[in-house]
C-alpha cells in the first residue's frame, strides 16, 4: 500500500476555517478528482461533513470517535489504523484530511501531493503539519500563475519520503 496525503495550504500551512476551505481553486479541485478517483480516501467526520457527501468513484471510510455515526457512501471506522487494515493493500490510499489526521499520518505516508498556495497566510483553526525537509524530498513542482479563474498563485508539488 502507497499512502499519500493530498492538501492545499496556504503559505503558514493552513487548511481551512470553520470546516470550510479559504480558496477556490479550479484547477486544484481537477488535480485532486484526477489523482483519487478509482482509489481509496481516508478522511475525519469533519472533513466528510464540509464536503457535504461522500465523494463518487471512491472509496470514502470515515474516522470518527462518536459511536453508532453513521453517513451514506462511507465506511465509518474509530481509528487511523482501523482504516487502513480495510483499505485495499495493493492500492494507493489517499488521506484528505483534516489536519489532526494528517498530524496522524504524517509517519506513516510514503508521498505528499499538496497544493501550495503562494502569498496568502489566512486566518484558520486547521492547519497541515509541518513538512520536514529532512525525511521529505519534493521531486516535482508545477506552477500555476493567477489567471480569470485563479486568485492566487500556486503550486502542485509531490514529496517523497527519503529514504532514511
Amino acid at each position: 500500500m502507497t499512502i499519500t496525503l493530498i492538501a492545499a495550504v496556504a503559505e503558514n500551512s493552513a487548511l481551512g476555517k470553520d470546516n470550510q476551505m479559504i480558496w477556490h481553486l479550479p484547477d486544484d479541485f481537477k488535480r485532486f478528482k484526477q489523482l483519487t478517483t478509482g482509489h481509496t480516501i481516508v478522511m475525519g467526520r469533519k472533513t466528510l461533513e464540509s464536503m457535504g457527501r461522500a465523494l463518487p468513484n471512491r472509496t470514502n471510510i470515515v474516522i470518527t470517535r462518536q459511536k453508532d455515526y453513521s453517513y451514506e457512501g462511507a465506511v465509518v471506522v474509530n481509528s487511523l489504523e482501523k482504516a487502513l487494515q480495510i483499505a485495499p493493500q495493493e492500492e494507493e490510499v489517499f488521506i484528505i484530511g483534516g489536519g489532526e489526521i494528517f498530524k496522524d499520518s504524517m509517519d506513516i505516508a510514503d508521498k505528499i501531493e499538496l497544493t501550495y498556495i503562494y502569498g496568502i497566510s489566512p486566518e484558520a483553526d486547521a492547519f497541515f503539519p509541518e513538512i520536514d525537509n529532512t525525511k521529505w524530498k519534493m521531486v516535482e513542482e508545477v506552477h500555476h500563475p493567477i489567471d480569470e479563474k485563479h486568485k492566487f498563485n500556486f503550486a502542485f508539488q509531490t514529496f517523497l519520503k527519503s529514504k532514511q
